[in-house]
């Protein structure tokens, strides 16, 4: 009777121990490919940035060098929370939260390079001018969740201080609180030297 519960423990055992080892695995391998997508796209960010240094007049590559550079921003975001899932095999919200800023800032760039081309180009037509409204509602929209974004990661880490300050008063031992404290010794010392010093005194016998 006792070797069947004993048999599904170590089955579960084995089991949670595979699938650690799988997930640990899968972890490592979008580690490389995330790193070498940054290398790549940093790379093609360096290749722009050599274009556009010819063109000193043009805004058109600037744009898309910064674009680049945020999408590297994400994808080394996305790298250290893969890096600390691996460490402490918990997922924390703050880096989902980073990238999510970023990646708002990132269509933000990408709006306002396609309104300015937009603009740039003088297009008078209907088609120009929705897209210049949509753009518009767009940004707002990302404004909104960039303000999100800020206020939450704001809100969270100021919980992990208060949380980190709280900590040493809950490590204080509860012995310690219900000891009383030491009273002070009766008397001052001037009565207890006078007390040392007190000599009795013979009377005169007549």
């Amino acid at each position: 009777m006792a070797s069947g519960p004993l048999e599904k423990d170590r089955a579960i055992r084995l089991s949670t121990e595979m699938f650690l080892h799988i997930e640990i695995v899968v972890y490592v391998a979008l580690g490389v490919l995330l790193s070498l997508s940054a290398l790549l796209t940093l790379g093609s960010a360096a290749l722009l940035l050599l274009e556009g240094m010819r063109d000193w007049g043009g805004t058109h590559a600037i744009f898309l060098i910064v674009d680049r550079l945020m999408f590297v921003l994400m994808l080394i975001e996305i790298l250290h929370t893969v890096r600390g899932s691996v460490r402490s095999g918990a997922l924390t919200p703050e880096p989902f939260l980073i990238i999510g800023l970023i990646a708002s800032i990132r269509n933000v760039l990408v709006i306002t390079l396609k309104s300015s081309g937009v603009t740039a180009e003088g297009l008078a037509s209907t088609g120009g001018e929705m897209l210049f409204r949509s753009s518009i509602v767009e940004l707002a929209v990302l404004g909104v969740l960039i303000l999100i974004f800020v206020v939450s990661i704001y809100l969270l880490r100021r919980g992990h201080a208060l949380t980190a300050a709280n900590e040493p008063d809950q490590d204080r031992s509860p012995r310690a609180e219900d000891e009383p404290p030491n009273r002070p010794p009766t008397g001052t010392g001037l009565a207890r030297n006078s007390q040392k010093l007190s000599i009795p005194v013979k009377e005169d016998v007549k």
